[in-house]
């Protein structure tokens, strides 16, 4: 890993202007997960805003239980703690992935959009991840916020299941990202959108919409073991993804127990 790409606190605290999000960062070299990390400041609200990077997780988490898998110096890989937030964590979700594909913005050839609920994509190919975890302290209700963004890796890296699905910002952008030029610039749009929602929900909703790879596509899930597909209508904060049904209807569907599945194949 070149000198100049390894995260330093100092570096990325350099001409931060942020309100909450980055008021004090702490690198790792190595730890099992940066939620983990940030979990054991929840107890103090003077640690509000902390955020906690690592240059590699050996246990990182996505939903549902799934690892995330990022080799060392490889990805930009960090969680923010939040103490005391209004925000529910549905909405919560739904502002850091805004605030993470606007961060990304244009990358080679393509605009980072939104896969509902957690995932940010370049050209359909995943990028990032965000995990919103939430815990009751002495200090208030804590949010975690787990984000992972793929950088420097290859295609041969990823996994064979996830290869022709996953990507990252120098495979997008055909160079090399400056991590800590990228840090600074997603803690800067999370905090902006951070102080968006707590201002007006509504404006996540529509910036959501904007970037959203689903809203007025057909989309087959998978909620409680049963599968469906409709036409993607909306989103709503609390209650999820909105679809109205091939077999009638409208219907709800909260990112608790619902995932986004490949339509069948014809027969």
């Amino acid at each position: 890993m070149p000198r100049h790409d390894r995260l330093d606190p100092d570096k990325i605290g350099v001409q931060l202007k942020t309100k909450r999000i980055g008021r004090k960062t702490i690198v790792y070299d190595r730890t099992s997960s940066t939620s983990d990390i940030a979990a054991e400041y929840a107890g103090s609200a003077d640690n509000d805003g902390l955020v906690v990077f690592a240059e590699q997780q050996s246990a990182g988490r996505g939903r549902a239980g799934a690892s995330w898998l990022s080799g060392h110096g490889d990805g930009l890989l960090f969680s923010v703690l939040l103490i005391d937030c209004e925000l529910a964590s549905d909405l919560l979700a739904l502002m850091c992935a805004v605030g993470v594909a606007s961060a990304l913005g244009q990358v080679g050839d393509s605009a980072a959009k939104i896969k509902w609920p957690n995932d940010v994509l370049l050209g359909g190919r995943k990028v990032g991840g965000i995990l919103v975890e939430s815990r009751q302290t002495e200090a208030g209700t804590a949010h975690i916020i787990g984000v992972g963004i793929n950088c420097h890796q290859k295609q041969e890296a990823f996994p064979e299941e996830i290869r022709d699905s996953a990507t990252s910002l120098d495979l997008a952008g055909g160079t090399r990202c400056d991590r800590i030029t990228l840090a600074r610039r997603v803690l800067t749009t999370l905090d902006h959108w951070l102080t968006v929602a707590e201002q007006d929900g509504k404006q996540v909703i529509e910036a959501w919409r904007l970037l959203s790879t689903q809203l007025g596509h057909r989309v087959t899930l998978s909620y409680n073991g049963r599968t469906f597909t409709g036409n993607c209508i909306g989103v709503d904060p609390e209650k999820g993804l909105i679809l109205q049904l091939d077999r009638g209807g409208v219907r709800m569907f909260d990112a608790a127990h619902t995932h986004i599945v490949k339509p069948p194949l014809p027969k």
